[in-house]
């Protein structure tokens, strides 16, 4: 069983240990394991989610984002199609060996590329109640479980993706597993809020009883997440097409891959964006980007791609990330900031959200430990699967 827990930044678990909150995920430091591990950049959602599922890099698969520009259509679309891929997902090789593969994610833009060339149980927990026998491996999910399946804007909707992935271990619908949970609550609740902490507690609890059903478990994370307002609340953006009008000369695209269609979680704004420019006008753009303090850095395309192992036809002319206080937008008015219902907002994309927990309630092998220093978390099938102590 390999658990994604969505933007699980390793401050939450922290905070919810140190409450008392995990007593399981306690228990598994241990027992078992919990260092840190790098995440794929940028940390979001779908890079990283096919990170796991491939044990590859962005370079590798092909998904550089939620989102992207294709130049070869010269259109902007969502990257959540097989089409996207570039390699086969682990799942897809586990399965063709025999093996018995579910996989249940909470967002249902993922679902399609993990369900890529397998047979087996695969639905996502926002499209439950139209599962079908023939696309999806299972159907009346409903009333298996006793419950139907809550809205994506809940925090309750991880806990139903858990609760599946233990109905599938209880009645021995698979032998392999991967459930991928959602960030409604890291977006909305500080670490150590009390409703991060009862989130966490539920996560915990779950976590208990696929232990208890003898599941080998590993648990790791697409992304952390940090805060992204200034003193006043207000967020804290830095405004990139506004701030190269007039810096650089000809057409100029910015295009933030955080973009998907939860707007409520994080209205689109992230810490990871690529940046269109004609070729002699990249070393303008980067030289008037790296005057602002806010952005991290500030790299042209092959760089970024070698840096951060990137397909560097999918990423922009100029890659942009911004630091741990801050996210990337296009202008002012392309961003309706009242979607974020008056919360903080909180979010996600580059390299001070790319630091996820890492834990399995099996001690490493001895061949494994040896560098457990260096993780990934493209590293928790292959551990799952043989990493571990038997």
């Amino acid at each position: 069983m390999v658990v994604c827990a969505d933007g699980a930044d390793p401050a939450y678990l922290d905070a919810a240990i140190d409450h008392g909150c995990m007593p399981t995920l306690r228990r598994f430091q241990h027992e078992g394991v919990y260092v840190l591990a790098r995440a794929a950049i940028p940390s979001f959602t779908n890079p990283n989610n096919v990170t796991i599922a491939t044990g590859q890099p962005p370079a590798a698969h092909g998904i550089a984002g939620n989102y992207f520009y294709d130049a070869g259509r010269g259109v902007e679309v969502m990257m959540d199609h097989p089409r996207f891929l570039r390699c086969p997902s682990l799942l897809a090789g586990y399965a063709a060996q025999g093996r018995r593969v579910a996989a249940v994610t909470a967002k249902d833009k993922l679902r399609a590329m993990l369900a890529a060339d397998w047979r087996g149980v695969c639905f996502s927990g926002e499209r439950a109640h139209a599962a079908t026998q023939a696309e999806h491996g299972i159907t009346d999910v409903a009333r298996r479980l006793g419950r139907t399946n809550p809205g994506i804007y809940s925090g309750q909707m991880s806990d139903f993706v858990m609760a599946c992935g233990v109905y599938l271990v209880r009645e021995r619908l698979a032998d392999l597993c991967y459930l991928s949970l959602t960030d409604f609550v890291q977006h909305t609740y500080a670490p150590g809020a009390p409703e991060a902490d009862a989130y966490y507690a539920a996560l915990d609890g779950r976590l208990a009883e696929l232990d208890a059903l003898g599941a080998v478990i590993v648990l790791t994370a697409d992304h952390g997440m940090n805060d992204k307002c200034r003193p006043d609340g207000a967020p804290n953006i830095v405004y990139l097409e506004t701030m190269l009008q007039g810096a650089v000369a000809g057409p100029l695209r910015v295009v933030l891959p955080v973009t998907d269609p939860h707007v409520t979680h994080h209205a689109n704004l992230g810490s990871f964006a690529a940046v269109y420019v004609p070729a002699d006008q990249v070393d303008a753009a980067i030289q008037r980007l790296r005057q602002d303090p806010r952005v991290d850095e500030a790299l042209p395309r092959r760089q970024a791609a070698d840096r951060y192992e990137l397909p560097a036809d999918r990423i922009g002319d100029v890659v942009v990330l911004s630091d741990g206080a801050s996210v990337l937008g296009r202008t002012p008015q392309a961003h309706d900031l009242s979607v974020l219902r008056g919360a903080r907002l909180r979010s996600h994309g580059g390299r001070f959200e790319a630091s996820v927990p890492f834990a399995a309630n099996r001690p490493l092998a001895p061949e494994t430990a040896a560098r457990a220093d260096s993780l990934r978390n493209a590293d928790a099938f292959p551990i799952a699967v043989e990493g571990l102590r038997s």
